[in-house]
């Protein structure tokens, strides 16, 4: 069956059997949106400019690659003064402070400096930092150093520096979905860098079924798939974004406890949430905690999750918390 490509602005659009699919780049990454229902041709080129406005204003309040965007601004600034937050930046740092509060800085957006020492971040150094470089950013590194109040962040050294890298994809994912919501639209999927949000059903009433991935490197393999509903997924592990020196591999996710990337076992982590924002942020912080401690944390919340780790015989195990066995067996039909 023939499908037809429109392109619009810096998206693409796809007219197929049962879904209209919109897709393109934004925040680093890529974004694809699909809609299980039927729309007409110029009420599909107006939402696909509609979500690709929204995406480009999303990447000049979050992005650390423009010197420009608020986040950058905010970073520049020496604090003393309450930096007046947009809607959006506050609601992300609000998302961001909470879980950070929650994982006992497991979570933290101002570990940016070293990101970017271990080479995940605008700068590509050579090497890996020093013992003692890594001493010295962790002066400027924790969640305590930042002040929230009345809608203004300030923070309590000028040279914190915060990425908000690991929630504001996720954010964005719920912003397009609030926005398809708002055009009167009931069945989609968003995915943003592999958060995703999903509503209502397909075009052909199928539930729309996220694959969880093998955690191997440079290969895609599914290991599981999940029935998801009216719900979000969010997934952070160490097999896609990382390093080698030295025939030693690198994690993206950095343990704001150690300045080190994460060491442990555990090759990725899988959260189920009502919304993505929330989803994206604890699933980085349950990476950070580990197998066991990050378990125990979800389990105790009450929080979806499926975390994959490596097994002593060098395959994989998991370990789901009740309610992601909940949800999933809830959704099947």
């Amino acid at each position: 069956m023939l499908l037809l490509f429109l392109l619009v602005g810096r998206c693409r659009t796809v007219v197929g059997p049962s879904e209209y699919i919109v897709t393109g780049a934004t925040m680093g990454t890529t974004y694809t949106v699909k809609l299980g229902e039927a729309i007409a041709g110029e009420r599909l080129a107006a939402i696909a400019r509609a979500v690709d406005a929204l995406l480009f204003d999303m990447n000049r309040v979050f992005s650390t690659y423009l010197e420009d965007s608020e986040l950058s601004r905010f970073n520049r600034s020496d604090g003393a003064v309450p930096f007046p937050l947009s809607d959006d930046l506050l609601r992300v740092f609000e998302v961001a402070l909470d879980v950070s509060r929650q994982t006992n800085g497991a979570f933290d957006v101002t570990v940016g400096p070293l990101v970017n020492a271990w080479g995940f971040g605008p700068d590509r150094p050579e090497t890996p930092p020093s013992a003692e470089e890594v001493a010295t950013l962790r002066e400027r590194i924790g969640f305590e150093k930042l002040h929230l109040e009345d809608g203004a962040l300030s923070k309590s050294r000028p040279d914190v520096y915060c990425d908000l890298s690991a929630v504001a994809k996720g954010y964005a994912v719920d912003r397009v979905a609030a926005l398809l919501e708002a055009q009167g639209l009931r069945r989609f999927m968003v995915e943003i860098g592999g958060e995703v949000r999903t509503r209502g059903a397909r075009g052909d009433g199928r539930p729309w079924h996220i694959a969880v991935e093998e955690p191997i490197p440079e290969t895609r393999a599914v290991r599981r798939v999940v029935p998801l509903g009216d719900m979000a997924m969010a997934t952070s592990g160490d097999y896609r974004n990382f390093v080698e020196r030295d025939g030693r591999r690198y994690s993206h996710t950095i343990n704001p406890r150690t300045g080190a990337p994460v060491q442990h076992a555990l090759a990725s982590v899988t959260v189920l949430h009502p919304e993505c924002a929330w989803a994206d942020a604890y699933a980085t912080g349950i990476h950070v905690l580990g197998s066991d401690e990050g378990f125990d944390f979800a389990e105790a919340r009450g929080l979806a999750v499926l975390l994959i780790f490596h097994g002593p015989d060098g395959g994989f195990e998991e370990r789901a918390t009740a309610e992601f066995e909940a949800i999933c067996a809830a959704a099947m039909p």
